[in-house]
């Protein structure tokens, strides 16, 4: 069976399937899997993974588990450069 898209939705697929970093072939069968087949759906999350975490995000609370009750969570992006710059001086990076 050959199917022929209008311009719209070929370029509604092609952005969707550059977006996922898909090929749009297989993004269109994954889409008729899941809407034409009973279970047809490979185990594929749609989004990001924050989106898959998004209700588990922020749950849980480092200071019952870091010796001296540090917050993990907090100055993350200058406690990653200063590990990065740690691991430069190093030569490990």
């Amino acid at each position: 069976m050959t199917i022929t898209l209008t311009p719209e939705i070929e370029k509604a697929l092609l952005g969707e399937a550059t977006r996922q970093g898909a090929d749009p072939e297989l993004l269109a069968l994954d889409c008729l899997r899941a809407r034409f087949l009973e279970n047809g759906r490979r185990d594929e999350v749609s989004g990001t993974l924050a989106d898959l975490l998004a209700d588990s995000i922020g749950v849980l609370d480092s200071a019952e588990k870091v010796p001296g009750g540090a917050n993990m969570s907090v100055n993350v992006g200058r406690k990653l450069a200063e590990g990065m710059e740690h691991k430069r001086k190093q030569g490990r990076l």
